[in-house]
């Protein structure tokens, strides 16, 4: 058996029987590595060495985790919760419906900005989702609507529009491996490659709103209210400085390219402006890594498990195998690269990690099957973003539990990577093979 295979179907299997994702990750890298043939020891050593690969981005999370607390404190997130909460009660009668659209418009629109407007990614959840799951709940609102909505805003802006995340998975990553590969992509125009695509994601997202998780659903009050203050004291001066903290972490983050120095210097102004007293730093910096801990845990895992896939060399295998049954065939050879870039990046949990693993087999295969260009990369585009969306160790499934299931009552394999799944990687496939054909 394929070791990519078998280390792929291991987690996948032991995440939805319900055991933790950083197990599956573990016992998946040590199938993989011993099914693909390097011993104990080497398959030790690969994970070990993948795991400095995570940590930059546990260290982010961490940070990001004590600046969420730190906004909290202020009442910023408190207060959008109050005014909506207050919303929900004066249209008690009709069932809160516009309050409903209302937020999970806000929660949309604030996920797409997250990725190309101000690139923050996931950092937004903890800080804004926590204090509106009160009301959430109140509206009996069904969190895998919600999970779903958030997962198509970390997802589908970054495919499509080369601006933030978008300018380094489409223009570093996918036109730059694409290239490196052989392939002329002066004349391709990445948006359009990548449209029809993101149309299927949209198809997607309207399944999951309008048919899926429509209905409401009964979640408790008390657990919430266990876990999440729904009265916190503010005023005009703590909301204040909570928007120049915000504001202050955004810029540097751009300016210097680090989430980290962007989250510390946020962290800096609360407590020089007093919100934040310097003798209980502490306790907020132990209090937020809690509550992004466990995202910072998985990705570590999950880098290790991407390093011991990449030791076997069997990535190449399975692509290989997969290519020496197409023949000449466009139709089935896209489709099959499709389903190999399923298959890899649920196991990476990356597209941006994916996608140059991918181009250096998929792309000459493309060239003599007769792909143009702009097909060429639409395939490898989106065999990379297959799976992103429905991996239970990618980011962008992760990020939503972290913020639904503070009260535990929301599942990450179930709750999240199932739907996200379902909603957006069958689509996905369907629409990036559509593409294939036509362009």
């Amino acid at each position: 058996m394929n070791a990519v295979i078998a280390a792929v179907g291991v987690m996948l299997i032991l995440s939805l029987s319900r055991v933790h994702v950083v197990i599956a990750l573990i016992v998946g890298a040590l199938v993989g590595g011993l099914t693909g043939g390097l011993g104990i020891d080497a398959t030790l050593k690969a994970f070990n060495s993948g795991l400095g690969g995570g940590a930059t981005v546990a260290l982010s999370y961490a940070l990001l985790g004590a600046f969420a607390v730190a906004i909290a404190k202020s009442g910023l997130a408190h207060a959008l919760a109050d005014k909506a909460l207050a919303m929900v009660d004066r249209q008690h009668a009709s069932g809160g419906g516009s309050v409903k659209w209302l937020l999970i418009g806000l929660l949309w629109v604030v996920a797409i900005a997250s990725q190309n407007i101000l690139p923050i990614h996931i950092a937004f959840i903890p800080l804004l989702v926590p204090p509106l799951l009160y009301v959430l709940t109140k509206l009996q609102l069904d969190r895998r609507l919600i999970a779903c909505v958030m997962t198509f805003g970390l997802i589908t802006p970054y495919m499509v529009f080369p601006v933030g995340f978008g300018n380094i998975f489409l223009n570093q990553i996918l036109l730059a491996n694409v290239s490196k590969a052989g392939v002329d992509i002066s004349q391709v125009n990445v948006m359009h490659a990548m449209a029809i695509p993101a149309a299927g994601m949209v198809f997607g997202l309207l399944m999951a709103v309008f048919f899926s998780y429509r209905k409401k659903r009964v979640y408790d009050l008390e657990k919430i209210e266990q876990v999440e203050q729904v009265s916190v004291a503010y005023n005009p001066m703590t909301i204040g400085i909570a928007g120049l903290a915000i504001a202050a972490a955004f810029i540097i983050q751009l300016l210097l390219d680090s989430m980290i120095i962007g989250a510390l210097a946020g962290f800096l102004i609360f407590s020089a402006s007093g919100i934040v007293k310097w003798r209980e730093t502490d306790g907020l910096f132990t209090e937020g890594m809690k509550m992004m801990a466990m995202i910072g845990f998985i990705m570590i895992a999950a880098s290790g498990f991407a390093e011991v896939l990449k030791a076997t060399g069997e990535v190449r295998t399975l692509v290989e195998s997969a290519a020496a049954q197409i023949d000449h065939s466009k139709a089935i050879g896209a489709l099959l690269m499709l389903l190999v870039g399923l298959m890899v990046t649920i196991g990476i949990g990356s597209s941006f990690s994916t996608v140059p693993i991918l181009a250096a087999i998929f792309v000459p295969l493309c060239v003599q099957l007769g792909f143009s260009p702009m097909a060429i990369v639409c395939i490898v585009g989106t065999a990379g973003a297959l799976g992103d969306t429905g991996s239970p160790a990618s980011d962008s499934t992760l990020g939503p539990t972290s913020g639904l299931n503070i009260d535990g009552q929301h599942h990450h394999i179930w709750d999240t990577v199932v739907p996200t799944f379902l909603h957006y990687n069958l689509p996905l496939l369907a629409a990036g093979w559509m593409a294939a054909m036509v362009l």
